[in-house]
């Protein structure tokens, strides 16, 4: 689809819950609603939005179908690389389980059933967030030394690789060094791992450049099928799971503007939130700004 075909088809309001589906809903994430579809998996995106672990009770119109459509796009771009979880004739499987609404067609994707790894796969390639606090306590992120004298969204010598535990529904991810990733997963499966995720990641920085945006850093998701095959799954390079900044607008030294939900933790952390739940309602502007700011990652890619 294009971008203007996406945005004209997004909702005016947030859809927070998807409650009247016929299939057995099996987990329920801070975004995402997983339902069995017998052979295979539906994954439907809801316009929920988290901060601090926390789902806050404001949705943001139309971030569901954002973040699937540019999955969608980012899964085809990357099938050279690595094959993904999705099935190959979407709307064809929409058709053969009668799911007819354009909304939940576009925010939902129907994949493989696969085992997925224990481990969140982080890369870096720059220094920013958790990995900038831990930089200036160690001067090493998730167990890696790093030079001296870096600032602050300066840009790595390479591409780190920097994994975290998955923790699970309310608690938060852990970082983990090489040796930890590798008793978790396996030593062969973890360098399988660590090489796709660290070539994801330069791919996807290199197209992004492209779209005239920095690919900060990112999180993958893997998961194995029977015969042990590894496969990208999840969502994939969206401004959740990723730290996109403008290009135009990069500097060093400070925490450049991102197309991701920073708008929000920002406007969180200028109230004092104390970030424990319930989350706070969010002002109508922020919520219109966030959205523009989806819309726009979405816009650059797709054109």
């Amino acid at each position: 689809m294009t971008f203007a075909e996406i945005a004209a088809a997004l909702p005016p309001t947030a859809v927070t819950a998807i409650d009247t589906l016929p299939f057995p809903r099996i987990a329920s994430g801070k975004v995402r609603e997983i339902f069995d579809l017998g052979d295979a998996l539906l994954l439907v995106a809801t316009d929920r939005l988290s901060a601090f672990d926390v789902i806050l009770p404001d949705g943001i119109p139309g971030k569901g179908a954002i973040l699937t459509q540019m999955s969608h796009w980012w899964f085809a771009q990357t099938s050279g690389l690595i094959p993904n979880h999705l099935l190959p004739d979407q709307a064809g499987e929409f058709a053969r389980r009668g799911i007819t609404s354009r909304d939940l067609q576009l925010r939902s994707m129907i994949v493989r059933k696969l085992q997925p790894l224990a481990i969140e796969c982080v890369t870096r390639g720059y220094l920013i967030g958790s990995g900038w606090s831990a930089y200036q306590k160690t001067g090493a992120v998730c167990g890696l030394r790093l030079p001296a004298g870096l600032r602050q969204a300066d840009r790595l010598p390479e591409p780190i690789f920097t994994p975290t535990t998955k923790a699970p529904k309310g608690q938060h991810d852990e970082p983990i060094d090489d040796a930890q990733g590798a008793a978790i997963v396996g030593p062969a499966l973890y360098e399988k791992v660590k090489a796709a995720s660290l070539a994801l990641y330069r791919f996807g920085h290199d197209r992004a450049r492209q779209a005239g945006m920095i690919l900060a850093d990112t999180k993958f998701e893997f998961g194995t099928d029977a015969a042990g095959n590894l496969l990208l799954i999840d969502e994939v390079l969206t401004p959740d799971s990723s730290r996109y900044w403008p290009a135009a607008e990069y500097r060093p030294d400070c925490s450049p503007p991102s197309y991701d939900k920073q708008f929000v933790r920002d406007h969180l952390l200028a109230i004092k939130w104390d970030q424990q739940p319930p989350g706070p309602r969010l002002p109508a502007e922020v919520i219109a700004r966030t959205r523009d700011k989806y819309l726009a990652a979405l816009k650059n890619l797709l054109g």
